[in-house]
């Protein structure tokens, strides 16, 4: 049922229905955000050379701009968003450095136009099965911090939200990510439990995990 839209969900366009199912068949959409750039692109390269090919950047790492603009020139394999995407300007400059998609941790209605002129997808956070409902009547939902409700609270969303894709975010772990999908998580996303330490052995880790 992760899979399926939900039965008020919108239409979404050709190019943001591609993107969506990228995070689908990714199952897994890791955070990679780091106190600098230089950092931050040697985790996203780790990550591809392990063979994840959808992430997102963060508009809280210094330098993501540029960061965000050499992945989407030089890495045409890699699915790249960005995430933090809090007002219209951020996601304006993210789009214009190529971001295939924006993530942003709360509802952001004034960044909705900006997305759909640009026809990339919107992953909107929330936290209330309205907010989950309204953010993925549009495509894809953020549930964060996912860790305040905990799995048998996304059962509950998604038994009143069938079909919803929500992005579990917050709490998610190497030793979790399968029960959040599990429940009905359409994808999650993992930061520095996947980016530290070996990220080898932790990517290694997690699809034995996910089968």
């Amino acid at each position: 049922m992760s899979g399926a839209p939900s039965p008020d969900a919108t239409s979404p366009s050709q190019a943001v229905t591609r993107t969506i199912d990228r995070l689908r068949l990714a199952r897994i959409t890791p955070t990679v955000r780091a106190a600098d750039a230089d950092t931050a692109d040697e985790l996203a390269r780790t990550l591809l050379a392990c063979g994840i090919t959808v992430f997102e950047f963060t508009a809280t790492t210094p330098g993501w701009e540029k960061l965000v603009e050499t992945w989407s020139r030089e890495a045409p394999q890699a699915t790249v968003g960005l995430g933090t995407v809090t007002s219209p300007e951020i996601a304006q400059r993210a789009l214009a450095a190529g971001a295939h998609f924006l993530v942003s941790p709360f509802q952001v209605p004034e960044v909705r136009p900006v997305a759909d002129a640009a026809d990339r997808l919107l992953v909107e956070g929330g936290l209330t099965p309205s907010e989950l409902r309204v953010a993925a009547r549009r495509g894809v939902a953020k549930f964060f911090p996912a860790h305040i409700g905990g799995i048998a609270y996304l059962k509950s969303v998604m038994s009143v939200l069938p079909g919803a894709r929500i992005m579990a975010t917050g709490g998610v772990t190497l030793d979790n990510a399968g029960e959040w999908l599990a429940a009905g998580a359409f994808t999650v996303s993992i930061g520095s439990d996947l980016t530290k330490g070996d990220v080898d052995a932790n990517v290694r880790r997690l699809r034995a995990q996910l089968g």
